[in-house]
């Protein structure tokens, strides 16, 4: 009766498990489509090319095994030992051992050739309009967008934060993105070359937004690098993609894409306010001033005129003292 419990609470225990693995795949794979099973297309070019590689790599993987099941079950009906087959019996076959060598070769050859072009393109930071430097902490991503002076963290937004603590479960209808939700997403422009560095902080990360086509490794110590262009606005999610500690789980990233006149806009408030220069203290002299800022606007020939009068003084002056007459002696 003991053993029946037991074996009726693992089959529960495991049926409970399988019920929450759509979870899982929802926090991994951001919004995939309901009972999708193949990776997404993605919404830049990387995406594609990865998606590409990985379609002929499936239909590669289809097709022989559509050939080598086929022969196995040909030749487990056709041979069975019930109609009197024999096995044969040889020791080697030279023209089956080319043909099962040469034949992966060129296979594995075909396949990898432009999936290593692709990878290559992947890694070609070149050319890119503006860089994005990423770093990763225990459980947080810090964005700094090098050379416009704005930098900020992104963690997980507080909402979610207290309904995970509190130990509700939340509704899947009315919290779609339950534990992917940011206090600051990724605001990036759309149509543009994007160049990432990637490093962390303490331990080991991972950034990965599937939607972009690739993940990187954030490495205390070490930089490392990605590029995306983006080309179809939106909110794409992801997360940590590497063990990091006890809130691994709850490291999510979301990245807003959004026009370039946008993101101008979105850049332009960020960005801090220019300081304002101190009053001068009371009874402090004057800063100096001089004839050219004094000068009233519309004033230029009044100002050109004044060192030409001076020198026409200045020149008569010696004049004038000469022709002045001797002064009589007493």
């Amino acid at each position: 009766m003991t053993q029946g419990k037991t074996r009726g609470g693992s089959r529960v225990a495991l049926l409970a498990t399988l019920a929450g693995l759509p979870g899982l795949a929802l926090a991994q794979v951001a919004d995939p489509k309901p009972w999708q099973l193949n990776m997404g297309r993605g919404v830049t070019h990387t995406a594609r090319m990865a998606y590409e590689a990985h379609m002929v790599a499936l239909w590669v993987c289809v097709a022989i095994g559509i050939i080598v099941f086929g022969a196995m079950g040909y030749a487990m009906f056709k041979f069975r030992k019930s109609k009197g087959a024999v096995a044969a019996q040889f020791s080697h076959n030279t023209t089956a051992e080319l043909i099962w060598t040469i034949v992966p070769v060129i296979i594995l050859i075909a396949m990898a050739w432009p999936a290593t072009a692709k990878l290559i393109a992947m890694y070609d930071t070149r050319d890119s309009e503006m860089t994005v430097k990423v770093t990763g902490y225990q459980w947080m991503w810090k964005y700094e967008y090098l050379g416009q002076g704005v930098e900020f963290t992104s963690r997980l937004a507080r909402d979610s934060d207290q309904m995970r603590q509190s130990g509700k479960v939340p509704d899947a209808a009315s919290n779609p993105h339950y534990l992917l939700e940011v206090d600051h997403p990724l605001v990036l422009p759309v149509d543009t070359k994007i160049r990432f560095v990637i490093t962390a902080d303490d331990v080991i990360h991972s950034w990965w937004v599937p939607a972009l086509g690739w993940k990187q490794d954030a490495i205390p110590g070490l930089i490392n690098e990605a590029w995306t262009n983006i080309e179809v606005p939106g909110t794409y999610r992801g997360q940590c993609a590497e063990l990091c500690g006890k809130d691994h789980g709850f490291m999510p990233i979301v990245v807003q894409a959004v026009s370039k006149a946008d993101f101008q806009k979105w850049l332009a408030a960020r960005k801090p306010a220019a300081p304002v220069p101190p009053a001068p203290a009371e009874g402090s002299p004057a800063p100096d001033v001089t004839p050219e800022q004094a000068a009233p606007a519309g004033s230029g020939a009044s100002a050109a005129a004044a060192p030409a009068a001076t020198e026409a003084s200045a020149a008569a002056a010696p004049a004038a003292t000469e022709a002045a007459p001797a002064p009589a002696q007493a």
